[in-house]
């Protein structure tokens, strides 16, 4: 008899351990189960409604877009960040890289702008850190180039003149 017994309490370990016949279901009646759990009622558990600025977030987190809408809002938003009257002489350009490239009206604005940097920057990481700029480049206007155009000639050019 010490065998039976032997032999009962293994089936009864392996019962524990894997669970009673009545117990075990099909792939079918756990996904049944599994199912049922989650409740559809209209007022269960997380069902409350979510505000519209919560779903935004989770949306442009969840697709990676917080990057690119926190560059477009530091682009747009360029009055506010450095004021009207620099504001009417700048203009951002680009940001790319962590690089801000603004253009400026004139070049003693872009010379006072960069003399500005460290406050600009410091204010553009702290109202958008998700743009992530690094660096901004101020550039003066854009001067005529004796390189190209229709009457550009070959060699110096009326720049030989002076000698």
């Amino acid at each position: 008899m010490t065998g039976e017994s032997e032999s009962l309490r293994v089936y009864l370990h392996f019962r524990e351990v894997f669970g009673s016949s009545e117990r075990r279901v099909g792939v079918d009646a756990r996904r049944r189960e599994a199912k049922a759990a989650i409740s559809s009622a209209p007022f269960g558990k997380d069902r409350d409604p979510a505000g519209l600025g919560a779903v935004l977030a989770s949306v442009t987190r969840s697709y990676g877009w917080t990057s690119q809408l926190s560059k477009a809002e530091l682009l747009g938003s360029w009055r506010e960040i450095v004021g009207d009257e620099t504001a009417d002489r700048s203009e951002p350009v680009s940001l790319e890289e962590g690089l801000l490239v603004v253009s400026c009206s004139s070049t003693a604005w872009a010379t006072e702008l960069r003399r500005m940097r460290t406050d600009i920057v410091t204010r553009i990481a702290v109202r958008f850190p998700d743009a992530g700029v690094e660096a901004v480049r101020f550039d003066g206007p854009g001067v005529p180039s004796w390189k190209r155009g229709p009457r550009s000639i070959p060699g110096r050019g009326p720049r030989d003149t002076y000698g």
